[in-house]
């Protein structure tokens, strides 16, 4: 909520804008950010003119001139009280709206559309579920939730939005995540403010958003023939894991079909919620979740996969909804192992 009128209100921001000396106010998030922002500002300047004009008060009346012998003061419990519960109303009138915020811009909407994000030294990877990739650029839709899902590969970078307000640390070996609904379609900078290396400043992007109609134009352009899934269905068959992964009662490995967002317990008796981080854990580290029930026979494959095929292997997963494809996966490539191979020409033949 704001505290001046909303015309005010406005033309402050423009003003700002105008001059360069604030983005602009570009996502759903922006005017909460910027009014908990101006607060701050606003009883940080009048405490110091509070604290200026007692200085310059204080200064004059008891001057040398005015007062050559010093004057004992008794302490005032009404004085101290009051310098005491004002500060303590405002930090707490901070806190808990610093905290409304925090939460709002924590939690994101259940739909929010899901794009994952890699860094590296020094470029911006996006990845789409429909399957299309963009080097320091994002496309993302107005008026709609987006959620970053983002990790390193190499060191720390922020992944920074102004226009947006969003700001957030992403971190070699887990993924951090960030959610925001953009208003106004345009191009809008992207930055890296955490310094990572010599080329630093040269780790920047666009985030350029359209209309609906525009958006879906680009994706149906822009699509690399597969949807993360479907690369992660491949990566998932050639590194064996339909073996063990079946489904059947005989398995030597959990099923995964539905295990995206559920609740397993764990050999030590705890349980855990199946989500991003944990299926990354799972592959590069497979004793970090013993699932109950189950030997720990599963092999690492840590510096065999990438973050890029990671993020395949969980979207897959994410999709899995049965062990359909997984058996019938496991199924053919069996009956390809068993089947012997064709005669050559010229061989195994009669001669008439």
């Amino acid at each position: 909520m704001h505290f001046i009128s909303p015309v005010l209100w406005q033309f402050l921001v423009n003003w700002l804008t105008h001059f360069a000396l604030f983005p602009p106010e570009a996502s759903e998030i922006a005017p909460y950010t910027d009014s908990l922002y101006f607060f701050l500002v606003l009883i940080s300047l009048v405490g110091m003119t509070v604290v200026v004009l007692l200085v310059v008060l204080f200064s004059v009346m008891y001057r040398k001139e005015r007062n050559p012998e010093p004057t004992q003061i008794e302490g005032s419990t009404l004085l101290e009280a009051t310098w005491t519960i004002i500060p303590l109303a405002l930090f707490m009138v901070t806190f808990v709206w610093g905290a409304l915020l925090y939460f709002r811009i924590y939690n994101p909407p259940t739909n929010a559309m899901n794009i994952y994000i890699v860094g590296k030294q020094w470029m911006w990877k996006a990845e789409h579920p429909g399957g299309q990739h963009e080097i320091n650029a994002l496309h993302i839709p107005v008026n709609r939730a987006v959620q970053l899902t983002m990790i390193s590969q190499d060191v720390f970078h922020s992944f920074s939005i102004p226009a947006f307000r969003v700001k957030r640390e992403v971190i070699p070996g887990r993924y951090s995540t960030v959610w925001f609904k953009a208003t106004q379609v345009g191009t809008y900078h992207l930055f890296c403010t955490q310094y990572c290396g010599t080329l630093h400043s040269q780790m920047i992007g666009q985030i350029v958003v359209m209309t609906p109609d525009d958006y879906e134009k680009w994706t149906n352009g822009s699509t690399s023939g597969a949807s993360l899934a479907q690369n992660g269905e491949r990566l998932f068959t050639s590194l064996g894991c339909s073996s063990c992964h079946s489904g059947n009662a005989d398995s030597h490995g959990p099923s995964l079909a539905q295990a995206y967002g559920s609740k397993v317990q764990m050999a030590n008796g705890s349980f855990a919620t199946v989500d991003d981080a944990f299926l990354r854990d799972s592959i590069l580290n497979p004793t970090m979740h013993q699932i109950a029930g189950y030997s720990p026979i599963m092999p690492t494959y840590q510096g065999q996969v990438s973050e890029e095929g990671l993020i395949d292997l969980v979207e897959y997963i994410k999709n899995l909804n049965s062990n359909y494809r997984v058996q019938q996966t496991l199924t053919t490539s069996t009956v390809q192992s068993t089947t012997p191979a064709a005669p050559a020409a010229g061989q195994g033949m009669v001669k008439q």
